[in-house]
């Protein structure tokens, strides 16, 4: 896989948030409400990603951007991902773990403390993943802090 550095506004990066949408529509009955800007994801502040398998078709995505906001349940130095996402028929290959790992080295260079995100109790593959890539539950935060079925996880940056 071929990884990316891209913009949130790029024609692949919104097809495949379109069908990240779909996906949880299907699963909760709607897609994500939070709020997304492509500016949230323009570095330092903040990164987005698409991986592309070797045909150069993208399959898989995902970004962070800085939360500094204590008011919604964030911490200083907070690093959230938004739109992890890997094609159904290319799960179980590796996709997922390869943007992760490459979300968490570049919030980490640009001075992140914490790595968090929100996921749901519908996304049981989501949850094993972040866990065993040392995500643990935190403290609810952002826009579904107050949904019972969300799940909020997180994991220290260190440099």
């Amino acid at each position: 896989m071929e990884i990316r550095k891209t913009r949130f506004d790029h024609a692949d990066a919104i097809r495949l948030n379109d069908l990240v949408q779909l996906e949880y529509a299907e699963r909760y009955g709607d897609g994500d409400m939070t709020h997304m800007d492509p500016e949230h994801f323009e570095p330092p502040q903040g990164l987005y990603l698409l991986g592309y398998d070797a045909d150069g078709k993208p399959v898989a995505s995902g970004g962070w951007r800085a939360q500094d906001a204590p008011a919604d349940g964030f911490e200083a130095g907070d690093a959230e991902i938004k739109r992890m996402f890997v094609l159904r028929e290319a799960r179980g290959l590796g996709f997922a773990r390869a943007v992760l790992a490459e979300l968490e080295a570049t919030a980490t260079a640009a001075g992140r403390t914490r790595m968090v995100l929100e996921t749901g109790q519908k996304q049981p593959e989501a949850i094993a993943l972040y866990a065993s890539c040392g995500y643990l539950p935190v403290g609810a935060f952002g826009y579904y802090r107050h949904e019972p079925l969300s799940v909020h996880m997180g994991k220290p940056l260190t440099p």
